[in-house]
């Protein structure tokens, strides 16, 4: 994966960062959701290193990258991951970016928008609504189908322990059910080993549970702050989801996204939650669309 890619470890806000660079151009930061890594972005980075000066971390808590000890969330807060992002940015020599983020990372995402504007320059978020909608919005089929945000958020050890008696079983469960075809046929053999591989260590385990537990608190209650102010993200905004995915049960997403944010435009991709892997040309050309 990521040939030609270089990997640097970078200080963030208290973690250290893994990262894969490559390309010239503007800079683009790709952000990876769970239960993944930057892997995920492996079929598609080397077209965008083409345009772009790619840098692919791995979250704090995920990955290559350092899991940070933490009780109730207050470690793994999008405002902390965003922070993150942007010392790795700036220590590579980026005061402004573009940005996109699935999943867990754009939530980052649209944190770091909230919180640092004057860094992102377009903002697209892959297959998610912000996380006071998705909280707000959760009746019994969501509970079911998004049962993780509860499970997640239990008091430590009780997930940690139940996920890490049978990890590979967890993760590979996780993603399968998640795809539109219910299977792991989606994802890179080498990609899929990375995630295997990551979920099966104990501090991964406990920092995305950390992950979910500051979603259901920390992050909520950031965004029904920056909701009640009145605050909006001001840069161009991309919305794309996946048709069999979990944002398109709620309807449009930009319609949801519209009350966020000022410049908003979007479309479905042929696929279940996992964009990239499942759809990576439809999702690569809208991206590129984009960003460009």
């Amino acid at each position: 994966m990521f040939e030609g890619f270089e990997t640097r470890k970078v200080e963030g806000d208290g973690a250290e960062i893994f990262c894969r660079i490559a390309g010239e151009g503007p800079p683009l930061l790709l952000l990876h959701g769970y239960p993944q890594t930057g892997a995920m972005w492996a079929g598609i980075a080397p077209r965008l290193a083409e345009h772009f000066r790619v840098v692919v971390p791995d979250l704090r808590g995920y990955g290559q990258s350092s899991a940070p000890e933490s009780k109730g969330g207050e470690g793994y807060a999008k405002r902390v991951m965003a922070a993150d992002m942007m010392r790795v940015m700036t220590a590579l020599g980026f005061e402004r970016f573009r940005l996109a983020g699935h999943d867990r990372g754009g939530r980052v995402a649209y944190r770091l928008a909230f919180d640092h504007p004057d860094a992102v320059e377009r903002l697209a978020l892959l297959d998610i609504i912000p996380t006071v909608e998705m909280w707000e919005r959760m009746d019994a089929a969501g509970a079911l189908s998004s049962y993780h945000w509860q499970f997640l958020a239990q008091p430590n050890p009780m997930p940690e322990r139940l996920i890490g008696s049978d990890p590979v079983f967890y993760v590979d469960h996780t993603l399968a059910s998640w795809t539109a075809n219910q299977s792991t046929a989606p994802f890179a053999p080498q990609a899929l080993a990375e995630y295997r591989r990551s979920f099966s260590r104990v501090d991964t385990i406990h920092g995305v549970c950390e992950d979910y537990r500051a979603g259901a608190t920390i992050d909520r209650r950031h965004d029904e702050e920056d909701r009640a102010a009145g605050r909006r993200i001001a840069c161009p905004l991309l919305a794309l989801w996946g048709a069999k995915g979990t944002p398109a049960r709620h309807g449009d997403p930009t319609e949801v996204w519209t009350r966020y944010a000022d410049d908003v435009s979007g479309q479905a991709i042929d696929s279940g939650h996992f964009l990239v892997e499942e759809a990576p040309e439809e999702t690569l050309t809208a991206m590129l669309a984009f960003f460009r």
